[in-house]
């Protein structure tokens, strides 16, 4: 099914280029102050909330007597309005609007689509003398945005989202569009092959008692309900203190294993329910922690268990997060390979964990969490005699989501590695985002 879509139309050199850069997280169109720099209709992926749109970069339009090859921009341009599905309007906030907006407006709106204006350069001290120009004209209230900055760039999306769903082309999800890559860990003789056999539903990987029966990683693409998965079983992996018990095609399966997991966006990390955690589990689960991996603690063999009761799985899970406190926000899911109770589940989860590792959140929403989180919780004065400053936090990358927290920059040292591990703890818990890592890194600024 095409995916929905959206096309950046506007006056040549108001930022669409830099616009769509910015949705796809990415320099893919050339970036210039010369007008007309994009002369072919660009186009890439915007994923935003784990789901994901088509979108259309176009040449400028202001052009009055094209030549040949202004010609084929302003066609191109037509074209893609017709493609779309809404249409994203893009002004100069640091100039006063021009006729050729007015009229090209009036253009868009005799198309008789869905569209969204949006003032760029918003930030600038021009652009915001110059406020009741732009935002009192008759097709609505812009959004107002800096494309450099990414200011504003969350809302706008959510609103070309919610004019999306309005007329029925509501955007995919991402797990119906990029393949899971998933990979299967555990100590030797976990049950491993055993689980990805019944998700598979076919004998691909080998089962045996014999420990490290599977020396390399296999991949395996499958399709489930629509969507695509790349499956890896690995090696069974023992403690790195016992290896050197192990023959050299072993150790070399090994060491291929734990560079899976890096490569992986979702890991099953499977033991077994009758045996209690030990050294090998924390050190795998350390080894997980490690590589910023979405993580499902996947308890095999759980037909074993006797005398289960209504609340026996709630206290099994509450314990393996007490003993593996660096996963304590993986979801846990007791299957048994043998009789196939449960694994079915493994794709819900795995699904719900991947849209986790692409969630993403407006600059309000970002705001509203830290000054909670500060009011539930100041900051400790460390060795100074106030509490270190925080100036703001924001969103800079995802898979899994990644955050920048500014700090004044003489407090740097003040501010405790603990209290970035709360923030961390604190976003997993108001957000609840299940399964994957969230990531916080503290960078000094001079404040004025």
């Amino acid at each position: 099914m095409p995916l929905p879509t959206i096309a950046i139309v506007g006056r040549a050199n108001v930022g669409k280029s830099t616009l769509f850069n910015r949705l796809l997280e990415s320099r893919k169109a050339l970036v210039s102050p010369v007008p007309g720099t994009t002369r072919d209709r660009a186009e890439g992926e915007c994923i935003w909330r784990a789901r994901v749109i088509r979108v259309l970069d176009t040449g400028g339009v202001d052009i009055r007597h094209p030549s040949d090859i202004e010609a084929e921009i302003l066609r191109q341009s037509d074209v893609a309005m017709r493609e779309a599905d809404v249409v994203l309007f893009l002004v100069d906030g640091e100039v006063p609007l021009t006729d050729f907006d007015r009229a090209f407006g009036a253009k868009i709106e005799s198309l008789g689509k869905p569209f969204v204006i949006a003032v760029n350069k918003a930030d600038t001290s021009a652009a915001r003398d110059r406020e009741d120009d732009a935002w009192t004209w008759r097709y609505g209230v812009p959004r107002r945005v800096s494309a450099a900055r990414g200011h504003g760039v969350g809302d706008l999306l959510d609103e070309i989202f919610e004019r999306l769903k309005a007329v029925g082309k509501p955007a995919a999800d991402i797990v119906d569009m990029v393949a899971t890559r998933v990979t299967v860990i555990g100590k030797p003789n976990v049950g491993k092959s055993s689980i990805l056999n019944k998700l598979l539903g076919e004998e691909r990987f080998i089962v045996s008692v014999v420990e490290h029966t599977t020396r390399e990683p296999n991949d395996t693409r499958m399709t489930h309900d629509g969507r695509d998965y790349v499956f890896v079983d690995t090696a069974g992996i023992r403690r790195s203190s016992l290896r050197k018990k192990l023959t050299g095609l072993e150790t070399q399966a090994v060491k291929k294993s734990l560079q899976s997991i890096k490569r992986s966006d979702v890991v099953l990390f499977v033991i077994e329910a009758q045996n209690a955690i030990g050294a090998q589990e924390r050190i795998l689960a350390g080894k997980l922690a490690e590589s910023h991996a979405g993580t499902i603690i996947v308890v095999n063999k759980w037909d074993l268990i006797g005398g289960k009761e209504t609340n026996t799985m709630k206290e099994a899970a509450d314990e393996l997060r007490f003993m593996l406190p660096m996963l304590q926000n993986a979801p846990v899911v007791f299957v048994s390979a043998l009789t196939g109770s449960r694994v079915e589940k493994l794709f819900d989860v795995i699904d719900t964990v991947q849209r986790h590792r692409f969630a993403e959140f407006t600059d309000e929403e970002l705001e509203t969490f830290l000054k909670r989180a500060i009011i539930h919780h100041r900051p400790a004065k460390g060795m100074g005699s106030a509490p270190p400053k925080i100036l703001g936090l924001k969103q800079i990358g995802t898979a899994p989501p990644r955050f920048e927290l500014a700090l004044k920059s003489r407090h740097k040292k003040k501010l405790q590695e603990s209290y970035v591990r709360y923030l961390e703890n604190r976003f997993h818990d108001e957000f609840g985002l299940e399964g994957t890592p969230i990531i916080i890194h503290v960078k000094p600024v001079q404040a004025g």
